[in-house]
């Protein structure tokens, strides 16, 4: 089997490429830094030509209500490439409760994302997680403010970068689901408590406040960002940490 990997350059796409390899199958790497840009579409041709399988995991460079534009183009550029090169299963990236959390503008486009890859012409997989451990470090600097970071009590379910590109990996190599894979890691936290954790493994003094007013993630309510009915992830995050 072959797999173009678009977005095969980040941080879940080099680790899908490396996964895919290792396991004896010929996974290429696209980004916009080997000429594929899926917006102008310059390159995507060439990227998944020969492809069985596309996997997208390009992600828009903002999350503000540019984010639907984004994702509009570049799966319409993708699935029209796809069904040209008759790749028989495309897989995307998603959130685990990103259908739930309306008011912000880039959990609505990747809803769109799903959408347009439902109703498209190509056998499809979408594999939802929860959100990255590795990206504690971006969340903790939203709400950064001299020796205090504010965050929201939001339910938190993280999960390890590599546990989600062994996900993908997975559902890539098995027969399109024409439906959702939800994946998470296995402990739910609030996101202030998961940030005072965070701060003390790193020796870093500054106090996390409690504020449901908070960053991104307080817009969302009560747990629509958990699902303890996923497949669970064996990573935990003070081991992550450590």
């Amino acid at each position: 089997m072959k797999f173009a990997v678009i977005g095969g350059t980040g941080l879940i796409g080099s680790q899908v490429v490396r996964n895919l390899n290792a396991a004896g199958y010929e996974a290429l790497p696209h980004s916009k830094s080997t000429g594929v840009d899926v917006i102008s579409g310059e390159g995507l041709d060439g990227a998944v030509a020969g492809a069985d399988v596309v996997v997208n995991l390009t992600n828009s460079p903002t999350f503000d209500e540019a984010s639907p534009d984004f994702f509009r183009t570049s799966m319409d550029n993708l699935l029209a490439a796809a069904r040209q090169a008759g790749a028989g299963h495309f897989v995307v990236l998603s959130i685990v409760g990103v259908d739930k959390v309306p008011e912000l503008d880039y959990y609505r486009a990747k809803v769109l994302q799903e959408d347009i890859l439902a109703a498209g012409p190509v056998p499809y997989s979408i594999v939802r997680a929860t959100q990255f451990m590795e990206f504690m470090d971006a969340v903790l600097s939203w709400t950064a403010d001299g020796d205090t970071v504010r965050l929201p009590a939001t339910p938190i379910q993280p999960i390890a970068a590599a546990d989600v590109a062994e996900a993908v990996t997975q559902v890539a190599v098995g027969a399109p689901l024409n439906g959702i894979r939800n994946v998470a890691g296995p402990e739910v936290f609030t996101l202030d408590e998961l940030g005072r954790m965070t701060l003390s493994a790193r020796g870093d003094g500054r106090t996390v406040v409690t504020d449901p007013t908070a960053g991104m993630f307080a817009a969302v309510q009560g747990d629509a960002l958990t699902d303890r009915g996923a497949h669970l992830a064996s990573t935990r995050y003070a081991d992550w940490l450590s």
